[in-house]
């Protein structure tokens, strides 16, 4: 009885929290919830059928393994329980989608009871998670003669399962809730902080709006209001979901939104609905999809124009605003979908195609993007085992197909990649593809709900096509509190069971690796042509493609080793004239981001495409530098092309890389990571010998626009300012303002500085150790005017650091260094002025742990400049976070405050700064 009265007890402490009884997951709880259930009399027998029918998780957690073999029981007869009759065993088997649930249905529709068999048979039918393992026993069975396989394959082949679902309503009655005016990130719908609770979906619900409840109170208000309607969120002025890719994000809009997805499993809710004005970031829309949503790019906000057509400006230069119609809180709007329009009464706002795509639709219809993917798949395989062709039943995918047009980058790889396209098609941007994915990673504040979606979508192992997956542990790694130590672990050894490479052993036998996950995958990415998918939108490899992603595409990519998207359309970005001695490369990202804004009059042109950087002449670790801030300009992805002798070292460096990782015991059975070296190796001899040189795009590629960098043009160091106090609130926290260091007059305070995140690399913390050498040098000693929290992205950099010398000079004038025997138990809410040498990982950058002092200025090298993520506002001052080189941060923290010019100048004279010279090649075919 200990089991269930601890959770008698666990539930009785969610009341007091205003929460329900946690979903059950564990075998044991739910095996003695069965015990109870059986025994007629017991105190405790309502309470368990309902835990029992209602409050038990599917797919293949262990619960619902024991679940499903009580419904098996229940049906044979060999248990009576007169609330659950067969039928309804039956009803709830069909809601466990997949794992236990199908070996069950199998089991007895393949079974000597005809009758039963056909019951089953009808549950079955409705069915698309199926593995290998179920293919194998389906196709057994119809080769040897058994009419019910023969019935379930017939079926499968016509995709009943899809085409006898309801179609998707023709009206949707919707009405406004706007979230925020400017660009909402998903830190407001998931906050960082609250990380830890995401894999408990009630409770994280309650940190929507970051624990704003009186905008919780206002949105439950207006659900009862129009209990007819559906609420739709607004970024109003912006762009919804930029940030972090956070399924969720998507999760707790469902969840105060949307719809239940099984009346018998707890707070799964699906179909959201939202929108912006300037749209849905590429990857939370994709998240959208995932659970049947609709994303919708209002575009009611327009560029005011004169008499002439000319786009008018303020006295900053920026396009004026005009409101096209209004979206406000409360007005009720209608969405066509068979117009494909939305509708305020009778009167057309605008048009919605790109919402309701054939494709977009069918995930709407069948619940969510897995459904369909794995639908299809049931499809072919039934057809080719039965030896007919499949009747076309889902949208068929766009194919583009320009003749005479080149291919950019990405369009290269996507050809490479695809799989069910036409034999000998060349695709180009705008086609739908399916691809198989080389890379894939999972990161802990997320991995938790991909090991939820992996048994949710009955997945037991890591699909055979992928090269090669990681499970980090960067984004917990500042703190080694009682919330890390109880999910970590459990993620870990989860992760580890399915085939990844993780950063800890569950078995203890390697020392914990706390690497930025974004680093450790643009090391195993031994590949120029590779996909990769990753859970964080920094997963933007300096090798290959790489998309930022859901919890729930990572699970999918694991499960099947594909994802499905459109090809994007690309950016070119080229270079040109010579960077000055005294900045850093960092500088060269922040003017690239300003550049292309003035040469298009302020639109984004990178927002949602492929940024293809000919960056050439910079190594893997020194490019992911671009390839890693093209998240915050928008873009869906980013390409490097290299110069072959370039690739071929980042390549070797990689090897190395990954030849640490052996040499620690991270291997597996498999040998994932020899494989990746002995990959590397054929791609380098493939470069030498000139059989395939470095991925280039063609000279007669097309590009949606084209932007040329002047790097004589960037005088001095760039920072990307929040801008908390501009008077147009839409402007604020947008990555969009890059302001020259001598905007702030060398005047603006500095409360905290921060090196760290995965935009440094092994040079900045020499630049760091090398401007410590030069400032003592110079003063006699360093003090610190203001607090330095240094964190390297990677032991791999500790250790070279060490062996290079440089750790020594960091360890001299720090005044707390991590100690991996001892982490830290709890979060830093106060700092000195001192230099704080911090375990790798994401630190300050992630937000959910650490944070800067509420209303501090931080100036950061980081990536997030969102209100809240690094620094909360205090009552008396907004906190800030401006972003900006390694040596600005120094000497910020230093001086405790901005430098000037003349005195940034001097402090990096003789440093061996990032540098960055145009190819002098033509990196095309």
């Amino acid at each position: 009885m200990n089991t269930y009265n601890d959770y008698i007890k666990e539930i009785e402490e969610r009341k007091a929290q205003g929460l329900h009884p946690k979903p059950i997951d564990g075998a044991e709880l739910l095996s003695e919830i069965i015990e109870q259930i059986k025994d007629t009399s017991h105190t405790h027998r309502e309470d368990s059928l309902k835990f029992f029918i209602y409050n038990t998780l599917p797919g293949t957690t262990s619960a619902a393994g024991v679940k499903a073999k009580f419904l098996k029981e229940i049906i044979l007869g060999e248990s009576v329980v007169e609330e659950i009759t067969p039928a309804f065993a039956f009803e709830l088997l069909s809601h466990m989608k997949g794992g236990p649930s199908i070996e069950v249905l199998l089991d007895l529709a393949l079974g000597e009871d005809a009758s039963i068999a056909a019951e089953a048979a009808k549950v079955l039918k409705t069915q698309v998670f199926l593995y290998d393992a179920d293919y194998d026993r389906l196709k057994a069975a119809y080769e040897g003669g058994n009419a019910i396989a023969k019935e379930l394959l017939e079926s499968y082949a016509k995709a009943e399962f899809f085409t006898k679902l309801p179609e998707v309503e023709e009206e949707i009655k919707i009405v406004t809730f706007i979230a925020g005016e400017g660009d909402i990130s998903t830190d407001l719908l998931s906050p960082g902080a609250d990380a830890h609770s995401r894999s408990d979906r009630e409770l994280h619900g309650q940190c929507i709006f970051e624990h704003n409840k009186k905008m919780q109170e206002d949105l439950a208000a207006l659900k009862e209001q129009h209990p007819d309607k559906r609420v739709m969120l607004i970024a109003e002025k912006g762009t919804m979901g930029v940030g972090s890719s956070r399924m969720s994000g998507v999760n707790n809009v469902a969840l105060w939104t949307g719809i239940q997805a099984s009346p018998y499993v707890p707070f799964i809710n699906i179909a959201p609905i939202i929108a912006g004005t300037n749209g849905i970031s590429p990857i939370f829309l994709t998240t959208v999809g995932v659970t049947g949503g609709i994303g919708i790019d209002l575009k009611n906000w327009v560029k005011k124009k004169d008499a002439d057509g000319n786009v008018v400006v303020n006295e900053e230069g920026e396009p004026v605003l005009e409101q096209a119609y209004s979206v406000e809180t409360g007005t009720v709007l209608t969405i066509n979908t068979k117009e494909k329009k939305l509708y305020k009464g009778d009167q057309e706002l605008i048009d919605i195609s790109a919402s309701l795509t054939p494709q977009k639709v069918e995930f709407i219809k069948a619940g969510g993007s897995y459904a369909v993917v794995f639908g299809k798949k049931l499809q072919t395989f039934a057809a080719q085992t039965l030896g007919v062709e499949a009747p076309v039943v889902f949208a068929p995918s766009k194919e583009v197909s320009i003749d005479g047009q080149g291919l950019t980058a990405v369009e290269k790889i996507f050809n490479k990649n695809a799989v069910g396209t036409t034999p000998g098609k060349t695709l180009h941007a705008g086609s739908d593809v399916r691809v198989e994915v080389n890379i894939v990673g999972s990161q802990d504040t997320t991995g938790l709900m991909t090991s939820q979606e992996l048994e949710a979508m009955a997945a037991t192992t890591i699909s055979p096509i992928v090269d090669g997956a990681y499970q980090s542990g960067c984004h917990t790694a500042s703190v080694w509190d009682k919330k890390a130590q109880a999910n970590i672990p459990k993620l870990m050894k989860f992760m580890n069971d399915f085939g990844l490479i993780t950063a800890r052993d569950p078995k203890g036998e390697y020392h914990a690796m706390t690497d930025v996950i974004h680093k450790v995958l643009n090391d195993i990415t031994i590949d120029d042509w590779a996909i990769i998918i990753g859970g964080d939108s920094h997963t933007r490899m300096s090798k290959g493609v790489a998309f930022g992603a859901d919890s729930g595409t990572v699970a999918l990519a694991l499960a099947t080793g594909e994802a499905s998207m459109p090809i994007p359309e690309s950016v070119k970005v080229t270079f040109k004239g010579e960077m000055k001695s005294y900045m850093d490369f960092r500088d060269v990202v922040h003017a690239t981001q300003q550049q292309m804004l003035k040469q298009f009059g302020g639109e984004n042109v990178f927002q949602g495409r492929v940024i293809e950087v000919h960056i050439g002449t910079l190594t893997a670790d020194q490019a992911f530098t671009f390839t890693d801030w093209t998240a915050e300009m928008k873009a869906k992805a980013s390409i490097c092309i290299s110069e072959d002798e370039t690739l071929i070292e980042s390549l070797e460096i990689a090897k190395g890389r990954i030849q640490i990782m052996i040499d620690k015991g991270m291997d597996n059975e498999q040998k994932v990571l020899q494989g990746l070296i002995d990959k590397a190796n054929k791609r380098i001899d493939e470069i030498r010998s000139g059989e395939k040189p470095a991925l280039t795009p063609d000279a007669s590629a097309k590009y949606y626009a084209e932007v040329e960098v002047d790097l004589d043009q960037i005088a001095e160091p760039m920072i990307a300012d929040p801008d908390v106090n501009n008077d147009d609130v839409s402007k604020r926290y947008t990555h969009d303002t890059i302001r020259p260091l001598s905007y702030y007059g060398g005047t603006k305070k500095v409360d905290l500085g921060f090196i760290g995140s995965c935009m440094v690399h092994k040079g900045d913390m020499k630049i760091l150790a090398q401007m410590l050498k030069n400032i003592e040098s110079q003063n006699g000693k360093v003090e610190f005017n203001a607090p330095l929290v240094v964190a390297p992205p990677t032991y791999n950099i500790v250790d070279e650091l060490k062996a290079e010398g440089d750790w020594e000079v960091l360890q001299k004038y720090s005044g707390f260094e991590f100690d991996d025997d001892a982490p830290k138990g709890a979060a830093r809410t106060k700092y000195e002025n001192i230099l704080y040498l911090e375990r790798p990982g994401c630190n300050l950058c992630m937000g959910n742990q650490e944070k800067a002092e509420p209303g501090d200025t931080v100036m950061a090298t980081s990536t997030r400049l969102f209100q809240g993520r690094v620094v909360k506002d205090s009552d008396e001052k907004k906190g800030e976070s401006l972003l900006s080189s390694t040596p600005v941060v120094v000497l910020s923290t230093v001086l405790g405050r901005t430098p000037n010019l003349n005195e940034y100048e001097a402090a990096v004279q003789g440093i061996d700064l990032t540098k960055f010279k145009p190819s002098g090649k033509t990196l095309v075919k």
